[in-house]
């Protein structure tokens, strides 16, 4: 990456590459974010960026907040954790609830005390929800009604699908904007929740935002599929190496098995069935990396979608990224 400085100007399109402003706000606290999806080199670009900016690591993960679950989510060693401080690993056992909303608090309080030590909070990982909990809020609307989107169904059925989506558009016309015009279920569940409220989908939106308690530099980062293929199939053979089927081995002993909900994440799934008598090893090792591929293209969506100060698609020169760093926290 070369020349990496913030925007000075909103960019028309929020998916568009290079630099983009960050959140302004005379009292937000700043922190930078290192995203993007899994195996695109986030763990390392953090501790790396933490070292150099006297830094304290935030992970934003819903998996690696559990115990033992260290190699398959790519938990940082205890080397790297001896390196530079961590925070919101290990909070829960596998079988205990977790949610993105407890996670945003809990990284909040993170962050403000590591700017109250004076040092700056890198917030690294590839779970979206979690991220977008912290800086956007999370947007909680009434449960649905059944009765209505049965009547929703029935007019669908005899206007057509456009019709119900042009009525969305003169009640709620950003929110119509943001639905294809024949996708009925947001449709339906934005009209619902009007005829509940009395109030659109987008202005339920924009109460719940948070204030501006923030002020991130996000680095986005966004290699090419190709790419993102041999990095997964690499990682995962690293993880294998490590003893992966160990821990998973481990916690099936331990009585987390396949009911219990992280037990069904990436690799997790696969080994754990391998385990119990589905298949040999190799196929279960190959379906881990083509179910990785499959939920990293989902994240790059998400991630287009997020605003960001850097969008890479190559290894960023870190002392750029530095310089861009220091410049927007003085600004």
């Amino acid at each position: 990456m070369n020349n990496v400085r913030p925007a000075v100007s909103p960019a028309a399109n929020p998916a568009a590459n290079g630099v983009r402003p960050v959140v302004s706000g005379a009292a937000a606290i700043p922190f930078v974010a290192v995203l993007g999806p899994t195996a695109a080199g986030k763990s390392a670009l953090a501790l790396d960026l933490a070292m150099r900016l006297d830094g304290e690591i935030v992970a934003c993960d819903s998996l690696q907040i559990y115990r033992g679950m260290d190699i398959g989510t790519g938990k940082p060693t205890r080397d790297e954790q001896r390196q530079v401080p961590h925070h919101l690993l290990d909070l829960a056992n596998p079988d205990q609830p977790f949610h993105a909303a407890r996670w945003a608090a809990l990284a909040g309080d993170a962050i403000a005390a590591i700017a109250a030590r004076g040092r700056l909070a890198i917030v690294a990982g590839g779970t979206g929800l979690y991220y977008r909990a912290l800086t956007v809020g999370l947007f909680e609307a009434p449960p649905s009604d059944e009765a209505i989107r049965d009547r929703h169904r029935a007019l669908a059925a005899d206007l057509g699908i456009e019709a119900m989506h042009a009525q969305l558009a003169a009640i709620d016309p950003a929110t119509a904007a943001a639905i294809s015009p024949r996708d009925l279920v947001r449709i339906s569940r934005a009209l619902e929740v009007h005829e509940q409220t009395g109030v659109t989908v987008s202005a339920l939106k924009e109460r719940q935002r948070l204030p501006a308690r923030w002020r991130p530099f996000a680095v986005v980062l966004d290699p090419p599929l190709p790419a993102l293929r041999e990095r997964i199939a690499a990682r995962v053979a690293g993880m294998m190496a490590a003893g992966f089927l160990d821990e998973v081995r481990a916690l099936h002993a331990a009585g987390y098995g396949a009911a219990c909900k992280p037990m069904q994440a990436l690799g997790y799934r696969q080994l754990g069935a391998h385990l119990a008598g589905a298949g040999p090893l190799d196929e279960a090792v190959t379906a881990t990396i083509a179910a990785t591929v499959a939920y990293a293209r989902r994240q790059r969506t998400w991630f287009r979608k997020e605003a960001a100060a850097a969008r890479l698609a190559v290894e960023p020169v870190v002392s750029d990224l530095v310089t861009a760093i220091a410049e927007a926290r003085a600004s």
